[in-house]
């Protein structure tokens, strides 16, 4: 006679998996991690509990693709830095809605938070090169990390978009050079590190960027200096 099998358990409620989280957030909170953040320009608006991201890829380890869990953190009230952190760590790319997108682009708060969700979770998302040329194009004030997050997926979707063709990238380096005015440090920086991964990507791709980042030189803003002087020190560099 066969054994049954033993049932399986039913999953957590998302919601309460979420507080369990958090509550072990909160044991490892630190002042000292905290203002060490603060003095690199991590200064959310959110609770921020100095938690490391060694210590929340280890939580996230067992969460992988759980997007209910990933929108209840973010959802978690009043919002902590560390829990939206960790809510792009666990979110199910496949799952993101442009929605979804939007609405938390729209609360990026800190450079660190846009950043981790476009590298993590937002470039493997189906609507990752849309979202892309739209942000580039967020001109508003408090549009900074909006603006800031295309910049960060054209940089991370040229590392990791393998199969993409040339062209999609050739196409971006104009909006590249529209945009290199914006002397806003988090925008000028991200406007930076796109146009040197793209030229990182391959030598056809190296010697477009370089030519790009020749002209935007000719255009002799301070941001525009900057974004050319640091793309060319690095890509002129390469073999």
């Amino acid at each position: 006679m066969k054994k049954s099998k033993a049932p399986v358990p039913p999953a957590k409620n998302p919601r309460l998996l979420a507080g369990e989280l958090v509550a072990k957030i909160r044991a490892q909170f630190s002042q000292h991690n905290v203002d060490g953040q603060r003095r690199f320009g991590i200064t959310p608006s959110t609770e921020q509990l100095g938690v490391s991201m060694a210590y929340l890829r280890q939580l996230a380890r067992g969460h992988r693709r759980d997007q209910e869990l990933s929108l209840a953190l973010w959802a978690i009230t009043p919002p902590i830095h560390e829990a939206r952190l960790l809510a792009a760590l666990t979110g199910d790319p496949e799952k993101v809605t442009r929605r979804q997108m939007d609405a938390w682009a729209r609360t990026f708060d800190s450079w660190d938070i846009c950043d981790i969700c476009c590298i993590h979770l937002f470039r493997r998302a189906p609507f990752a090169f849309e979202k892309a040329a739209q942000w580039s194009a967020r001109n508003a004030a408090k549009d900074t990390f909006v603006k800031r997050a295309g910049f960060a997926l054209m940089a991370s979707l040229a590392v990791h978009a393998k199969d993409e063709p040339d062209t999609t990238f050739l196409a971006w380096l104009p909006v590249i050079r529209r945009e290199a005015n914006d002397d806003r440090n988090f925008v000028r920086k991200a406007v930076n590190w796109a146009l040197r991964q793209i030229g990182k990507r391959n030598p056809r791709l190296r010697r477009a960027a370089i030519a790009e980042a020749r002209r935007i030189r000719k255009m002799d803003t301070k941001a525009a200096r900057w974004i050319a002087a640091d793309a060319l020190r690095e890509l002129e560099s390469l073999p």
